[in-house]
C-alpha cells in the first residue's frame, strides 16, 4: 500500500493502519471507535474553523467546544452550492499540502477542485483495498487477477485510486478509458483482448456501450474476452440492472463502491455485495430531505457525512444528495460497518400520478427480470383525455440474447404498470439516445427520462449538448 513517508501524513498513516486493522479483525472494541471519532471529530471542527476561509465564516457564533458525534445536528449543513460558491477557500490546509489534485466534472456547474493529501489517501484507499482482496480471494483464490480501469476525466480520483488499490491487492491494471480520444472503444475492446483483462472497472452505462461496441465492431463478449468480473460504480446501479449487465457479459457484477470526487470513498462493497459503509472516516446521518431533520445514522433519507480524516479538505456535515437506507448489518462477509443502499439521487425522485417514486423504484419496475438488453428510457406523457399520467419504456435488446422480445416486452409493460400505478406502454428499440450513456456525468434522470410534461431543465440540456459525443463506433 503507498503511504506517505514523511511529516504529519506518515504518523497519521502508521495510527490510522493500527486502528483500521483492528476494525477489520474485529478487535477494535465499540469505546475505541468511539474515542477516535470524538478525538477526530475535534481535530477537524478545530482545523477547519481556524483554517478554512469557508468554515470560519459557517460556523461562526457556535461553540464548537460542545459539538460532540451525538450533537452534530447544532451545525449548520455544508451543500453542493457552497463548495462550488467557496471554491478554495473550503480547504482548512495549504493547497500545497495535498498530493493529488481532483475536480468534479463540472458538467452541471462549476467545476469544484477537489484535492487530497496523504492522510486522505490512505485512509479512503485503505477500504477498497479491503473490499477489493476479499471480492478477489472468494473469486480467483490466490490469483491476482488483470484489471482495466475506465475512468471518466484525466483530473478524477477514479484512475489514481483504483491503481493504487489494484497494486495493493498485486494486481495488474491498465487504464483504457474508451472516451478518451486516444484510446476509443476500438482500441479499449482490443486491450480487454490482448491483456486478457480479468475485471473491468466502469459505470454500469459504460459496460452496456462496451456491449454495444464489441458487436459493433465484430466480438463475441463471451468467446473473445477473459471478463470474469464486472466492477460498476458512478452511477445508480439496481439488483435489476446488475442481473442484465451479468446476462450480457456472463460475468459477476458488483456494485463495487460508493462515494463522490468531494467526500471521497463512503462505503464499499463485499463479497456478498452489500454495501458496507467506511465508519473509521465519517459519521454518517441520514436526514429528511425536505426538512432537514436528522434521524441519526440509521434509517432512510438523504446521506449526510462528517469526514474525520483532518486533511485538505474536510467537509462537515455535507449533503450528499443521495437517498439511502442505512441499517446495522446482518451480514456474515469479512467487512464491518452498517449497510446502505442507494436508492437514488433526492432530486431525481419524479411524480407519478398521486405517488413520488425514487430512481431506484422507477428503474427496478422497468427492469425487473430483463435479461439481454442494451438499456432503456422512460417517457413520461400527461393524457389529456384522462388527466392522468402515462409512460412510454423504451427498450434496446442485443441481438440473439433474449428469445422472445414481445413476451418480455409484455411482461415488462405487466409489472412497471402494477408497480407504478399509471399506463405503461414498451417500445422495442434498435438503439437509443446516446443521452442514456450520460448518467454518470449528469444525473440518472436526464440520461433516463424524458418528462414532456415540463420543460426541458439545465442537466438535461447539458446532456442532450454531451450526447453528440458519446458513440462507440471509433
Amino acid at each position: 500500500m503507498w503511504l506517505p513517508t514523511t511529516g504529519p501524513a506518515a504518523g497519521f498513516a502508521a495510527e490510522y493502519l493500527t486502528l483500521h486493522r483492528a476494525f477489520y479483525d474485529r478487535t477494535l472494541r465499540p469505546e475505541q471507535l468511539d474515542a477516535w471519532r470524538e478525538r477526530q471529530l475535534r481535530k477537524v471542527l478545530d482545523q477547519v474553523s481556524t483554517g478554512s476561509p469557508f468554515y470560519a465564516r459557517h460556523l461562526a457564533g457556535i461553540d464548537l467546544s460542545t459539538i460532540t458525534p451525538a450533537t452534530l445536528d447544532r451545525l449548520p449543513f455544508t451543500t453542493k452550492t457552497h463548495l462550488r460558491e467557496e471554491m478554495l477557500d473550503v480547504l482548512s490546509r495549504p493547497l500545497a499540502d495535498s498530493v493529488f489534485f481532483y475536480e468534479t466534472t463540472g458538467t452541471t456547474g462549476r467545476a469544484t477542485p477537489c484535492p487530497r493529501d496523504g492522510r486522505e489517501v490512505v485512509a479512503s484507499n485503505a477500504h477498497v483495498t479491503e473490499s477489493w482482496a476479499s471480492i478477489f480471494r472468494h473469486h480467483f483464490g490466490d490469483h491476482p487477477p488483470r484489471v482495466g480501469l475506465m475512468g471518466p476525466t484525466e483530473v478524477h480520483s477514479f484512475g489514481d485510486t483504483l491503481g493504487d488499490v489494484a497494486r495493493n491487492v498485486g494486481s495488474m491494471n491498465a487504464k483504457i478509458w474508451p472516451y478518451s480520444p486516444v484510446i476509443g472503444f476500438a482500441k479499449a475492446l482490443q486491450l480487454m483482448k490482448d491483456l486478457a483483462l480479468e475485471v473491468i472497472c466502469c459505470t454500469p452505462g459504460v459496460a452496456l456501450m462496451l456491449a454495444k461496441a464489441a458487436a459493433h465492431h465484430g466480438y463475441r463478449l463471451r468467446e473473445d474476452f477473459s471478463v470474469k468480473l464486472l466492477f460498476v460504480t458512478g452511477e445508480m446501479c439496481t439488483p435489476a440492472l446488475a442481473r442484465n449487465l451479468e446476462s450480457v457479459w456472463g460475468a459477476d457484477v458488483y456494485n463495487i463502491l460508493y462515494g463522490s470526487q468531494e467526500a471521497f470513498v463512503v462505503a464499499t462493497a463485499c463479497r456478498n455485495k452489500r454495501m458496507h459503509l467506511s465508519q473509521t472516516n465519517y459519521l454518517i446521518e441520514v436526514v429528511d430531505p425536505e426538512t432537514g431533520v436528522s434521524h441519526g445514522g440509521r434509517g432512510s433519507g438523504e446521506l449526510t457525512v462528517t469526514m474525520l480524516v483532518d486533511g485538505v479538505k474536510p467537509l462537515v456535515r455535507y449533503r450528499t444528495g443521495d437517498a439511502v437506507v442505512v441499517g446495522e448489518s446482518d451480514c456474515d462477509c469479512e467487512m464491518p460497518g452498517d449497510l446502505v443502499q442507494i436508492v437514488g439521487r433526492t432530486l431525481d425522485r419524479i411524480e407519478l400520478g398521486t405517488r413520488r417514486f425514487t430512481a431506484g423504484q422507477i428503474e427496478t419496475a422497468v427492469l425487473t427480470g430483463v435479461t439481454g438488453s442494451a438499456g432503456y428510457q422512460v417517457v413520461i406523457d400527461h393524457e389529456p383525455t384522462t388527466g392522468g399520467d402515462r409512460l412510454t419504456v423504451r427498450l434496446e435488446l442485443l441481438k440473439d440474447l433474449v428469445e422472445d422480445p414481445a413476451g418480455l416486452a409484455g411482461r415488462v409493460r405487466r409489472q412497471a404498470t402494477e408497480a407504478l400505478g399509471v399506463p405503461v406502454e414498451v417500445e422495442l428499440s434498435d438503439g437509443l439516445d446516446p443521452i442514456v450513456s450520460t448518467g454518470a456525468f449528469v444525473s440518472w434522470k436526464a440520461a433516463r427520462i424524458v418528462d414532456r410534461r415540463v420543460e426541458a431543465d439545465h442537466e438535461t440540456r447539458v446532456a442532450q449538448r454531451m450526447a453528440g459525443n458519446r458513440g462507440y463506433d471509433t
